[in-house]
């Protein structure tokens, strides 16, 4: 069987890698830094320096695949929704031409809006490329519609440091939240299956919905300090991330994940005991925050 995956050493692929290893698999790491990849498994993968942007370069490493894993990373285009969406127009090009049989696209809750949820908006334009190529071509596709990574809290390390984390949303509101360990052991059993077809959605919703209050408080018990979220406002939000550089578009790609899943907003698919996976924010605190919060001293 052979599977081929984007994003190799991202918070997913890195574990994801690690399973189809353990299976038998020799999976093909497309990456633009491939010697990560051999430097960590050696002759287990088959790593290619691959660049998502280059039609020509992904048509011919996705050459002879039986299932894709593809992950659309962010970049630091200055408006990350058209980004997402010329990437997800070459990879589609790809998987049609070499008639993939079967994709897994990493996406997240929020995509079902198609609009007004800021840089999720990419990965709804994804989406809907994907769908159109895999019906026009009869192959499978299956979007994973993750809830929010555990891993995002390693960009706010000065923040936790201080004691105070600055969020948009209420911060007794609360939402999924995903260690993307699990996301990888969702992707690998349907990578490894090649039982199914058509258009797909598996939602990961990670063990439980959490507030902000709820999460940071868990975070504080295994550091062993209190930390608390302190909810900002839109303007002065944005005012913030204009004062780091950001254009206009990327700020409003950064609010949006927050300003339009929030207040009301419920996942098309519901929670269910397919959609719970196990890892909690607890065990991920201890073993990925702590020690990156002890290293940096």
């Amino acid at each position: 069987m052979e599977i081929a995956i984007t994003a190799p050493s991202g918070n997913v692929g890195r574990f994801l890698v690690g399973h189809l290893v353990r299976a038998g698999v020799r999976p093909r790491l497309l990456s633009r830094h491939p010697e990560r990849a051999r430097a960590s498994w050696g002759d287990h993968v088959d790593a290619r320096e691959v660049d998502l942007r280059d039609e020509a370069a992904v048509t011919e490493a996705t050459r002879g695949v039986d299932a894709l894993f593809l992950v659309v990373p962010p970049g630091e285009a200055d408006d990350p929704v058209a980004a997402y969406a010329a990437a997800g127009e070459v990879v589609a090009a790809a998987v049609a031409e070499n008639r993939v049989p079967r994709t897994v696209f990493q996406s997240s809750v929020g995509a079902e809006l198609r609009g007004g949820a800021g840089e999720i908006d990419g990965l709804a334009r994804v989406e809907e490329t994907l769908d159109r190529i895999a019906g026009e071509a009869g192959l499978a596709v299956t979007h994973l519609r993750c809830g929010y990574f555990f891993s995002n809290l390693l960009f706010e390390l000065d923040a936790i440091r201080s004691g105070t984390v600055a969020v948009l949303r209420p911060t007794g509101e609360p939402f999924p939240w995903v260690a993307p360990a699990d996301i990888a052991v969702v992707a690998a059993s349907l990578l490894l299956r090649a039982d199914w077809s058509g258009r797909r959605v598996r939602t990961v919703h990670g063990p439980r919905d959490l507030s902000w209050n709820d999460a940071l408080a868990m975070v504080g018990n295994v550091l062993g300090r209190t930390v608390t979220a302190h909810r900002v406002g839109d303007d002065a939000m944005r005012a913030t991330l204009a004062g780091a550089g950001m254009s206009r578009a990327r700020i409003e790609a950064v609010m949006g994940m927050s300003t339009g899943l929030r207040e009301g907003f419920v996942p098309e698919q519901p929670r269910t005991p397919v959609t719970t996976t196990d890892t909690t924010l607890e065990a991920w605190a201890w073993a990925e925050l702590r020690p990156v919060l002890e290293a940096a001293g």
